[in-house]
């Protein structure tokens, strides 16, 4: 019950806001709510293929479910769910709970489904109660002459406002005994206008903000830094139900460890998509996995639900074993029997074990995640130096003043294993356009073997994709002169985990992990011999990011990878140099030492 002293300030707060509506002229609209559509007819067919809902609220995703729990509840129970999507079954007669104060990672491989599950909550497409407020973050900031800092502030103060709004329709249909009032109340006093900009400046700090970037307008800025800012919203309003598509992807190595330890201490309740293994480790309480057509649960974080998973199955494969010898004892003992009276009587009452076996249902045996195994192709050995920065310095202005690195001297031969970490805005995929040859130093020289071909994947690499075809038809014509033969690009393309439909769909309707599938297919049919890879785990799930691990193992050439995923780099790297202070220099140590390196850094500072 909302005690009379709440309600009192409930009743003042909505004076306060009649006064204001009343002192204060109507808000303008954002500059950028109305953005020019763009020219590109590929792009708006592409639009059209992959976008969820059209302008009469019709979507492309078929729901069913039942709510089970209270309807004023904080938890949420949805039995008898399922999920169609695009005419393809995606979750079939499963319970869909969401308790409050849970952290649930959400696990599946590429495809299944996630992000388009996310989205079914997110626009209510399950029947969850109106006063469960969810977020989902999946796209960034939208363009506007707004500063990140002032952005985040604004939507703070329209969440407050829209939960004043809120709660004023409940007091006056529910009165105060409305069990949903004291949440609501409880928000709106922690949330305190006052403290506005310090709570917000800290967030969006701590996910790569300076003084200078934090009042940058949101037009002006990456999609990726809009991706941050976006973030720093969902984290500042804390929405009861938080829907989280991969938020590292656009982070560095700095960020995420912030960002974990953030979430570590998130009291509303979370579902996370993540394709870290440390970030799931560190965050979730509770593991939901998208399994055949299923929604399974397990409690703990990602290491729990691997060992008890693997616990389950092994019992599983026992159990199927035993009843298979079980079986195959019976259906030979009464193939045996023949015509003796007794052993008929005995045929008899075995076949009514078997039958009642069937009915209750056999043990099925463990259907085995689907691994791919992918590796690049044996390249031509190169003699050092391969790749080399003799004094190399760099300024994007051309000026000495700018200077972004100085005085660089390294080397990446045919055996480098090289991690590039630092924070955001150092300068790490500029270090890759240097090596390329894309931009050029305004000191020093950076030289390469006549004979050394670069592959490069990055962050953008599926920009080089016509979503507009299938990947079969893609890969088949921008290698021609390989081969004309359908089987032979179908084969290609299996190696790395497309297969069936995802080989014929448009690809502007895959996933963004089933896109980066196609980009390492390219990237392996074009034979470099040395790769940079940029940020390569971006929208791959867990078993993929491992056989990309082993590839890069079993690779030949040379590698220099920058990544936010401490996992791959704990498998891959040899060397790791940090880039800051216009400067590279080399981490003697472990990429896990330099994880706990971040952190304590992070919490000596009080940044968390």
């Amino acid at each position: 019950m909302v005690s009379a002293s709440k309600a009192a300030r409930m009743a003042k707060r909505a004076d306060d806001k009649k006064t204001k509506k009343g002192s204060k002229e109507e808000a303008t609209e954002d500059p950028a709510a109305e953005q020019p559509a763009t020219n590109d007819e590929k792009m708006k067919e592409v639009e059209k293929l992959t976008s969820q809902m059209d302008k009469h609220g019709l979507s492309d995703r078929v729901t069913t479910g039942v709510l089970s729990s209270i309807p004023s509840s904080r938890d949420v129970k949805i039995t008898s769910a399922s999920l169609v999507f695009h005419g393809k079954v995606l979750i079939t007669d499963s319970t869909l709970e969401l308790n409050f104060g849970r952290r649930y990672g959400l696990l599946g491989e590429n495809g299944c489904g996630k992000s388009t599950l996310l989205k079914s909550i997110a626009t209510r497409e399950y029947p969850i109660p109106e006063h469960i407020d969810i977020y989902l973050l999946n796209e960034g900031a939208p363009p506007s002459d707004y500063g990140a800092l002032e952005w985040v502030v604004r939507e703070a103060q329209n969440q407050l406002d829209s939960m004043e709004k809120r709660a004023e329709e409940i007091l006056e249909h529910d009165g105060p005994e409305s069990p949903i009032l004291e949440d609501l109340y409880d928000r709106m006093d922690k949330m305190d206008p006052s403290t506005f900009h310090t709570r917000a400046s800290l967030i969006l700090t701590g996910l790569g903000f300076n003084k200078v970037t934090i009042n940058k307008k949101t037009k002006d800025m990456s999609g990726g830094w809009r991706m941050r800012v976006a973030l720093a919203k969902a984290l500042f309003v804390k929405p009861s139900l938080l829907l989280l598509d991969d938020p590292t992807a656009h982070l560095d190595l700095e960020a995420c460890v912030w960002l974990e330890e953030y979430m570590k201490k998130w009291e509303r309740t979370l579902i996370l998509v993540s394709h870290s293994m440390d970030f799931l480790n560190g965050v979730c309480t509770t593991m939901l996995d998208m399994r055949g057509q299923k929604l399974l649960y397990y409690g703990g974080n990602y290491d729990s639900y691997h060992k008890t998973r693997s616990e389950q199955e092994t019992n599983q494969m026992k159990a199927y074993a035993k009843q298979q010898e079980e079986i195959t004892h019976i259906k030979k003992f009464i193939a045996s029997a023949g015509t003796y009276a007794n052993l008929v009587r005995q045929a008899k009452s075995r076949q009514k074990i078997l039958d009642k076996m069937e009915a209750d249902g056999f043990i099925q045996p463990v259907v085995p995640d689907r691994v791919f195994t992918f590796r690049f192709a044996d390249v031509e050995k190169l003699p050092p130096p391969v790749l080399s920065f003799d004094d190399v310095s760099f300024s994007y202005s051309g000026e000495w003043a700018d200077t972004l690195y100085e005085h660089l001297d390294l080397g990446v031969d045919m055996d480098s294993r090289t991690a590039l970490v630092g924070p955001n805005g150092v300068g790490k995929s500029t270090l890759l356009r240097l090596m390329t040859g894309k931009l050029s130093p305004i000191g020093g020289r950076v030289s390469r073997h006549t004979h050394l071909k670069l592959g490069v994947y990055s962050q953008h690499s599926a920009e080089q994709l016509d979503l507009t075809k299938s990947s079969l038809e893609f890969v088949r014509d921008k290698f021609p002169e390989k081969s004309q033969d359908y089987q032979y690009w179908r084969q290609q393309l299996g190696r790395y985990g497309l297969s069936g439909e995802s080989q014929t769909a448009i690809m502007g309707t895959l996933s963004e992990g089933q896109k980066s599938r196609i980009v390492f297919a390219l990237l392996a049919i074009e034979s470099p011999n040395m790769i940079l890879l940029d940020e390569p785990t971006n929208g791959l799930d867990i078993p993929t990011i491992d056989s990309l691990a082993d590839a890069i193992n079993a690779y030949e050439g040379g590698v220099v990878v920058v990544s936010h995923d401490f996992r791959l780099l704990d498998k891959i790297a040899k060397d790791i140099m940090v880039c800051e202070h216009k400067t590279v220099r080399r981490w003697d140590g472990t990429i896990g030492a330099y994880k706990n390196h971040l952190r304590k850094k992070m919490l000596d500072a009080g940044a968390v």
